[in-house]
């Protein structure tokens, strides 16, 4: 009998229906496997070239799993998770992952490569010419995509290509006047505005010799010379001009005795040396505190500024009785809608001294940009100005969800406009709005754009050239990263871990407040 009911239950149940294949499904299934066999196109000869098998081996791995998941009808989900969660990787986790790896480092100018580069940069920079060693008419020209030197020997005019593997001999070099090469079969010969853009690497580039190096000496003439410093081995150091730089690997430099390094250095892991640095060293640490206080008034007087006016806006265009509603709203959204980057150097000219608008309209006489205080002020107000339309929107939009049962509730029972907008609106929109009143003050706080274009964290006080009064602790990481003589990524990687720890902080507490408030109002 059960055997019967099996069978009969076998036969009476329907088959599964076929998921039917949309255009835009297939449209999407194929532009990700293009993507990814883009991706694997590009990356994988590097890699071979760079002997990167593991990484390689990854990639593959990942293509092939990508291949596998849209190829099949299975694993539905997926296929929509794997996009954003690789977008995320890339975007989000690699960055944070890379620059905290890089605040452990020293890594800037002069501590760009490895040890072997910085070995092969002192050697090839300390190259001078020897008495009565050869000279060589120069052209520079690209084989592929590679720059070499093309050399004429003034005597014997024969032409050889130099790179960093050494000399080899050129056939069919057509020369002109000035014994220069104006043509050569397999190279592309760059003219003057071309080899003048590419100075900076037609001066590092070395041609090896027996007798030394060759050198360019300008744009039109290569020496052969000795390099005055030179690497050994079996003392890990560099000698020459009489001295002798030994290599400290925990500053990452080649040292002497009298505590000298040479310019060149290598890339080193220096622990938690930068961290230590910014919060002991006297530079940094005598305007940190200073940095961090205006950043936090900076961001919250410009969350407060800007929801404040955007919350009194939106609640005069919410009463029942206003008219005109639609145009104030289009109205008020133009500052949203022009491009910040343009309407912040607006500002920047209004609140100039002698020419801006504000000290004409106003009949003032005030250094804007040149006080402390009058700069500060500025600033917020320029930032209120931009970041108001936003708030306006959102509040708009958070009131239309209020019932206005609730509100007219609260007038029946007696109670004063202010009390029942305390009691009931303002509690119910912070409960809506916190987040983003939350990610407003984490985008504030790192907000470069409202500093470097209009103030370019100035005004600088006489003893502190590299600190503005201005400064946000991001425009003057970005100073210190990009702005000095002398790039510290190392230590610019370091300020933005204790940003990203303190904005962390904040929005971590401010959530859980905000969790409480809703336990409250839901």
């Amino acid at each position: 009998m059960s055997l019967d009911v099996r069978e009969a239950a076998e036969v009476t149940t329907p088959p599964r229906p076929r998921r039917e294949l949309t255009t835009a499904f297939v449209v999407s299934r194929i532009a990700v496997l293009a993507v990814a066999a883009a991706i694997l196109l590009y990356a994988v000869p590097p890699l071979v070239a760079a002997e990167s098998w593991i990484s390689l081996t990854l990639l593959l791995l990942a293509g092939a799993g990508i291949g596998y998941l849209y190829l099949t009808r299975r694993f539905v989900p997926a296929k929509y998770l794997v996009p954003g969660t690789v977008f995320l990787l890339a975007f989000q986790v690699f960055p944070v992952i890379y620059t905290v790896s890089t605040a452990f480092t020293n890594f800037g100018d002069g501590h760009r490569g490895d040890k072997a580069a910085a070995i092969s940069a002192i050697e090839t920079g300390s190259v001078r010419q020897a008495p009565g060693s050869p000279e060589y008419g120069l052209s520079a020209a690209l084989k592929g995509d590679t720059l070499v030197f093309l050399l004429v020997d003034p005597k014997t005019k024969q032409v050889q290509e130099g790179s960093p593997d050494g000399l080899t001999a050129v056939q069919g070099a057509r020369l002109g006047v000035t014994g220069k090469v104006l043509e050569a079969p397999g190279y592309t010969v760059l003219k003057a505005p071309q080899a003048a853009a590419r100075a900076d690497q037609i001066a590092e580039l070395a041609v090896p010799t027996r007798g030394g190096l060759i050198k360019a000496n300008g744009l039109s003439r290569a020496v052969e010379g000795r390099a005055a410093l030179t690497y050994d081995a079996g003392c890990d150091c560099v000698k020459g001009d009489g001295d002798s730089w030994q290599a400290d690997e925990s500053q990452g430099y080649f040292v002497n005795a009298k505590g000298e390094h040479l310019a060149q250095g290598w890339q080193v892991n220096v622990g938690f040396a930068n961290f230590i640095r910014v919060l002991t060293d006297p530079t940094l640490s005598a305007h940190f505190l200073g940095m961090f206080t205006w950043n936090m008034v900076f961001a919250v007087l410009s969350v407060l500024t800007t929801f404040a006016l955007g919350m009194g806006v939106a609640l005069a265009l919410h009463h029942p009785k206003m008219r005109g509603t639609r145009f104030y709203r289009i109205a008020l959204i133009l500052p949203y809608a022009m491009p910040a980057f343009a309407m912040l150097l607006v500002w920047r000219d209004m609140f100039n001294r002698d020419f801006g608008l504000i000290n004409q309209l106003f009949g003032l006489d005030v250094d804007w940009m040149g006080g402390m205080l009058s700069a500060k002020f500025a600033v917020i107000l320029v930032n209120t100005w931009l970041g108001f339309p936003y708030m306006f929107l959102v509040t708009t939009g958070a009131l239309q969800a209020i019932p206005r049962e609730l509100t007219e509730a609260a007038s029946i029972d007696g109670a004063p406009p202010w009390y029942a907008f305390r009691k009931v609106t303002l509690p119910l929109l912070l409960v809506a709005l916190t987040p983003l009143l939350i990610s407003s003050f984490a985008f504030n706080f790192n907000n470069y754009n409202a500093i470097a274009l209009t103030t370019d964290g100035g005004p600088f006080p006489a003893e502190s050239p590299t600190v503005g009064g201005t400064d946000l602790l991001i425009s003057y990481t970005v100073r210190l990263a990009f702005g000095t003589g002398s790039a510290q990524f190392g230590l610019a990687a370091t300020m933005s871990v204790f940003i990203f720890a303190i904005v962390a902080t904040i929005s971590a507490i401010t959530f859980r407040r905000t969790r409480k408030q809703e336990d409250v109002y839901a």
